[in-house]
């Protein structure tokens, strides 16, 4: 995490919050002045606690509070929003017994968090969560490490429910990295390998990992879609083709092959003396990185459709195909698609 501060009240939660800076020198301590010995490490303030730490909930990714828990539920609750945008926040008590994860437990990192002070002080973990409770998938969690996005979160809790009351839930991939849990399945969740099976599986709930449209509004009812970053969008452009424009394509392109747009890892093309800047703001619009190549490296990919008028202008024979099959070092999904008069794109898919 990024910005993590520490809120103590008390001489022993000073000392507390000094001892895990040691480890986590990013941290803030925050202290009341009343207690001041001029500490530099500590940023002393005169002000109620409780405007000090609705300050510090809304700029903090986490925080840590080391005083009592009810203190910190009265303080905190006013500010608390949803778990999307909630501060991870942490209690510890006075003597560093217990570090209780409070808010935020599994999308805000509290739990995780939690885990790892109390591995520093030596202190019990406090964790309530039930996926984390009885051992089982965490459904809001699953894939985040390898950059999956859930495509819609109105069934999470649902589906949540189903896998930590022992539901039977089914499970079909066919994207994506497959190492997504270490551990033999929970007893209730079974792999299958094919839509059809999932739906025919008697199963309660549904994990889906695709980078591909669902379309079953039965099976979607209660499932949980994940969109791995598996789709590598290869475009050719000139350097007036403007955002819409791109955008226009790749939204047919995918809308054509029923492809989901949150699977698209990067936009990829060729090395050009200036940046398209069309292509740079649909980079930011969707928040993928633009990768470039130069065109000899593009020339040496096996491609399917050559053209004699991108080798008179680029100085190979593809741009779009080429740069889509060279960064994904996988296969085309999307042949070259055109859109007059200067954008082409093509599409391949990360191999899992």
């Amino acid at each position: 995490m990024e910005k993590v501060s520490i809120l103590a009240i008390t001489k022993n939660g000073i000392k507390i919050g000094l001892e895990l800076k040691k480890s986590s020198s990013s941290w803030k301590i925050y202290a009341p002045s009343k207690f001041s010995d001029n500490n530099p490490q500590i940023v002393w303030y005169s002000e109620a606690t409780s405007n000090k730490i609705a300050e510090l909930f809304k700029t903090n990714d986490a925080l840590v509070c080391i005083f009592s828990l009810g203190a910190v539920i009265r303080l905190i609750s006013p500010y608390i929003k949803d778990k999307k945008t909630d501060p991870a926040v942490l209690v510890i008590d006075d003597k560093a017994k217990f570090v209780i994860s409070i808010l935020s437990g599994h999308i805000g990192g509290a739990n995780q968090l939690t885990e790892e002070i109390a591995s520093k002080l030596g202190s019990i973990a406090v964790v309530t969560t039930a996926a984390d409770v009885n051992k089982t998938i965490a459904v809001d969690l699953l894939g985040k490490e390898l950059g999956w996005k859930i495509d819609d979160d109105s069934t999470v809790t649902k589906v949540s429910a189903f896998m930590v009351n022992e539901e039977k839930i089914g499970v079909f991939q066919d994207a994506g990295n497959k190492d997504w849990w270490n551990k033999k399945l929970p007893i209730n969740v079974t792999i299958y390998s094919s839509i059809e099976e999932l739906k025919n599986s008697q199963s309660k709930g549904f994990l889906i990992i695709t980078d591909k449209e669902v379309e079953d509004p039965e099976i979607l009812e209660n499932s949980v879609v994940y969109r791995p970053p598996t789709l590598v969008v290869g475009v050719g452009l000139h350097g007036d083709t403007t955002k819409e424009t791109i955008r226009e394509g790749l939204n047919f392109c995918l809308k054509k092959y029923k492809l989901n747009a949150k699977s698209v890892a990067k936009l990829v093309s060729i090395k050009k003396k200036q940046d398209v800047q069309g292509l740079i703001d649909l980079g930011k619009e969707m928040n993928v990185p633009i990768q470039y190549f130069e065109k000899e490296e593009l020339a040496t990919i096996e491609i399917p459709n050559p053209s004699e008028t991108v080798q008179a202008f680029e100085g190979t024979p593809s741009v779009s195909e080429a740069a889509a099959i060279k960064s994904s070092n996988g296969k085309l999904i999307v042949e070259k698609q055109k859109f007059p008069p200067n954008l082409t794109i093509a599409i391949a898919r990360i191999p899992n």
